[in-house]
């Protein structure tokens, strides 16, 4: 039967080590923070061919001068239709808007799909979608006059904007986006320290002693140039603990493009975000995030120099506007379209449909169909409980060299919703776990390893015999799914809810089968007893089998990719040498006489995976719970009637069962 399936950071002034959030309007003393002026020479943050804006301090009722300081009453007369088309979608839809959460979090959450698709708004702000784009600053503080002046909050606030829409890949962000509001989805791969930063500095004349607040651009020391009362140009005096020299938190995060966006064999790409306010402390290392922000444009000097000769690097960066967290979903990466749910409702209608799993991942590979099953459930992952044991069963490939286990886990990697790759050879404790580093400025940031990268995903470890000093690393990341980091003074604990696929290779060389599978591979108990499947090839000499895979490899060199005729001779000569320790479910598997399979391409098994890992949670039910108990017991029995070596029989044995029970049904989407 054949089925076809084709259809500021140096010039961060203040810091101290309590910090408050939501700190927009609070302002610094002398024993919670430390006035730090660094010098800005060569920084392209200072603003250049601009004269310092002044804040109005006499007269803090003026809600327009709180978000437009150096525009006139005039400019606001311009806006007027915009601002009542605004305010007039405000009193339509006020149940979108929760007072309470907004006091708390001095920021706005606004549905910017929403806010488009309303007929009135757009027909008395045609240009706004285009505004947003060009002019995203100027736009989002009107936006924010708007809804301080209907609502009347005691203090300024922010808007978040949600839902706004193209998503651009992180590797199309190039200069033509400076200045514009655009939306990014990638994975958090570094996380900085949490630290204040300068909105608006109070300074005192020295000829005068009038105070004025002067707006401190992105974070860059501004000192006003002529008094607004004596009109002098004497020194000023920074006054730290004055009502008008205002503070936020400030955060920077890096997050790196996804894996279905960045390309085969090129180094992935990455951006800085900068957080302020309410949006420090949402991002955490292997968090995909959906970031909503402004393209800026940061200057550094070339070699450490910094002067007038110095070469200029120019370096984007994304000035958040908002931030969504999908840190919840089995995989945030993927979406389904309405063709997706046809194909998924086809493949599940077929006759045996973990046949066609099983021999659509990695066909190149021929045979090893009890090690393609394993590795499919350890990619479709088992049932999660709040708080519960680990759900996702971990499988271990071990086997003399040759045999495919590389290539397996390869396929594996790319087959999953999210996946990750790493040779235990080039790995290291923190490339694995978690790595603890410091920042130009002395702080301390966290930068994601393999596991945390492949958190609510798969982490495929090949040569895990390579890595014999980093097995302790993996212990609590197998079994808590969780990472800790104690080290300089920085105590903290990343999720790393990944399931592992490892392979590794005999220490001897060749699989000795006089020992077990510890003494072969010189692991410890603790680490061996984590894996819920472990399998053994081993390259038997067999002149009849030997000559089909020479056959197949050839073919496979030669571009003869189609022989239906090989593939069956195939698995009839697997059938008849191999009889040794035969599952049913290895037989099962097999490729029958005539039978041809039309394998799924690699997209569409993503897919499936990704549906089964989303949608489907089985349960067990009393009668499997019992027979399951029962196995357990059986196995208990024979273990200590028999031969003490190898792995001991515990309660993981019993776990392992449940989900491999569990991973099972999910393959056949039943619940």
């Amino acid at each position: 039967m054949r089925r076809s399936w084709r259809g500021r950071y140096r010039n961060n002034w203040y810091r101290g080590r309590n910090y408050k959030n939501n700190s927009e309007s609070s302002s610094l003393n002398d024993s919670s923070a430390t006035f730090r002026a660094a010098s800005t020479s060569g920084s392209s943050r200072a603003p250049a061919n601009q004269l310092p804006i002044v804040l109005p301090i006499t007269n803090r009722n003026n809600i327009w001068k709180l978000y437009f300081p150096i525009e006139d009453q005039q400019s606001k007369e311009e806006l007027a239709n915009h601002i009542n088309c605004f305010k007039a979608y405000i009193e339509r839809n006020r149940n979108l808007f929760d007072l309470e959460k907004i006091d708390q979090t001095r920021s706005v959450p606004l549905d910017v799909a929403n806010l488009i698709s309303d007929s009135e708004f757009i027909n008395g702000w045609p240009t706004f979608n285009t505004e947003l784009f060009e002019h995203p600053d100027a736009t989002l503080r009107l936006l924010e006059y708007c809804l301080h002046e209907k609502f009347k909050f005691e203090s300024k606030i922010k808007l978040r904007v949600l839902n706004h829409q193209p998503v651009i890949p992180i590797a199309n962000l190039k200069v033509n986006y400076f200045g514009k509001l655009v939306t990014l989805k990638g994975t958090v791969i570094k996380v900085g320290s949490v630290g204040l930063i300068c909105t608006s500095m109070a300074f005192e004349c020295s000829g005068c002693h009038n105070v004025q607040a002067v707006v401190q651009p992105q974070g860059v020391f501004t000192a006003p140039v002529t008094c607004t009362h004596c009109h002098g140009g004497s020194k000023y005096e920074p006054l730290q603990s004055s009502p008008f020299t205002n503070t936020t938190d400030w955060q920077v995060a890096k997050i790196q493009e996804i894996q279905s966006q960045s390309l085969s064999g090129t180094i992935p790409r990455s951006v800085e975000i900068e957080l302020q306010g309410d949006l420090v402390g949402t991002a955490c290392p292997g968090d995909v995030l959906s970031v909503t922000g402004i393209v800026q444009v940061r200057g550094e000097s070339k070699g450490g120099e910094d002067g007038k000769r110095a070469a200029r690097l120019l370096q984007l960066y994304i000035e958040a506007v908002s931030i969504h967290s999908h840190r919840n979903l089995s995989n945030p990466t993927l979406s389904f379209t309405l063709k997706d749910y046809y194909a998924i409702q086809e493949i599940h209608a077929s006759e045996d449909v973990f046949k066609l799993l099983v021999h659509s991942l990695c066909p190149t590979i021929f045979g090893h169909e009890a090690v393609k099953a394993g590795l499919i459930l350890g990619l479709i992952g088992g049932t999660e409980y709040d708080n519960g044991p680990r759900s996702n069963p971990h499988v271990l490939v071990v086997g003399d060299p040759g045999l495919g286990k590389s290539q397996l886990l390869q396929a594996a990697a790319h087959a999953a919703p999210r996946g990750v790759y790493v040779c235990g050879a080039s790995a290291s404790a923190g490339g694995l776990t978690v790595a603890l580093g410091r920042e130009a400025g002395g702080d301390f940031a966290l930068e994601a390893g393999a596991l945390v990268l492949a958190d609510k995903g798969v982490c495929c470890i090949d040569e895990l015999d390579k890595m014999s000093s980093h097995h302790s690393s993996l212990l609590e990341a197998m079994e808590q799914r969780r990472v800790s980091v104690a080290k300089g003074g920085v105590v903290c604990s990343l999720a790393a809810r990944a399931t592992v696929l490892a392979a590794a290779n005999p220490a001897g060389g060749s699989y000795n089968r006089s020992k077990t599978v510890a003494e072969n591979l010189k692991l410890n108990s603790a680490l061996l007893s984590r894996f819920d499947l472990v399998f053994i090839l081993l390259d038997q000499p067999d002149e009849k089998l030997d000559a089909m895979l020479s056959e197949h490899v050839l073919a496979l060199h030669t571009g003869q990719k189609g022989k239906s005729a090989a593939k069956t001779s195939l698995n009839a000569s697997i059938n008849t040498s191999q009889t040794d320790n035969e599952v049913s479910l290895s037989k099962r598997l097999r490729l029958k006489p005539g039978e041809v399979l039309d394998h799924l391409p690699l997209v569409l098994l993503r897919k499936y995976i990704a549906y089964a890992r989303r949608y489907v949670h089985p349960k067990i039910s009393t009668e499997a719970a019992n027979a399951l108990q029962n196995f357990y017991l059986e196995l208990r029995h024979n273990h200590q009637g028999g031969s003490h070596e190898g792995t001991p029989i515990t309660t993981r044995q019993l776990e392992a069962c449940i989900r491999l029970t569990q991973v099972r049904l999910s393959g056949f989407l039943k619940n």
